[in-house]
């Protein structure tokens, strides 16, 4: 959880982008270009950490499988025993991804994840520079994510505190959820037998009555066409309950 003065300095960040994002859109954008994109790195959340610790950046365009790779083969040998994994807008989800694959091959990892803001600013410069615009500067605060992966133990009172295995047991009680809720939709019959059944009792009923030569709408229909004197093709057509 943010602190009192870590959550105003959030709301003092959104403030400010809002107020230049309504900047930006009364400068009409269409008249501009995104030149540059600059991000600017913040420190890592951790403390205690080596020198020569291994940090993963995540990126939206990265191959997980190089990213794993290349931090498996790092991991694996007793000597290295922690890692880090950082990734911020569309590689949030990219980051935590290879951070369950790295805890399903390597047992026994401590894990502690922190979430921050990311600032990056964003160059735009004008399509006509004889337009006489000025290049605009947009300053946003991205999510991000940093996971610090160990062998060794960690302080399980710090936030972001996760224990080796405790995964294993939410991921079961997420499948027993989602069997649950599924089974409720099959009973609420949704498309499933339950409307089917229904069909099939009413047809066997309609079909029980014309064995017993009970009448049913429209069995007299030539009667109906020689009394109205009409050509018979243009009667509108008729059909029987049971052969739907």
């Amino acid at each position: 959880m943010f602190s009192k003065d870590e959550t105003e300095s959030i709301h003092s960040r959104e403030r400010q982008v809002r107020i230049c994002t309504l900047f930006v859109c009364t400068e009409r954008m269409e008249n501009y270009k995104k030149s540059k994109v600059v991000e600017h790195p913040c420190p890592l959340p951790f403390s205690n950490l080596p020198s020569d610790i291994i940090e993963m950046k995540v990126k939206e365009g990265s191959k997980i499988r190089n990213l794993m790779g290349y931090a498996i083969g790092k991991m694996e040998p007793d000597a290295v025993k922690q890692i880090i994994f950082s990734g911020s807008g569309k590689g949030v989800s990219k980051t935590i991804t290879c951070v369950e694959i790295m805890k399903r091959r390597i047992k026994g990892l401590h894990q502690i994840t922190k979430l921050l803001f990311k600032q990056v600013e964003e160059i735009w410069e004008p399509i006509v520079p004889e337009a006489g615009l000025d290049t605009l500067t947009v300053k946003r605060n991205v999510p991000a994510i940093c996971v610090l992966l160990s062998k060794d133990a960690l302080d399980v009172n710090e936030p972001g505190y996760q224990a080796p295995g405790c995964f294993d047991t939410l991921w079961i009680q997420a499948l027993k959820e989602e069997s649950q809720f599924q089974k409720k939709r099959r009973q609420s019959g949704r498309g499933g037998p339950s409307r089917r059944t229904g069909y099939e009792s009413s047809k066997s009923e309609v079909t029980k009555k014309l064995k017993n030569g009970a009448k049913l709408p429209g069995a007299d229909v030539s009667k109906q066409r020689k009394s109205a004197g009409t050509d018979a093709s243009k009667l509108p057509m008729i059909e029987h309950l049971d052969q739907k």
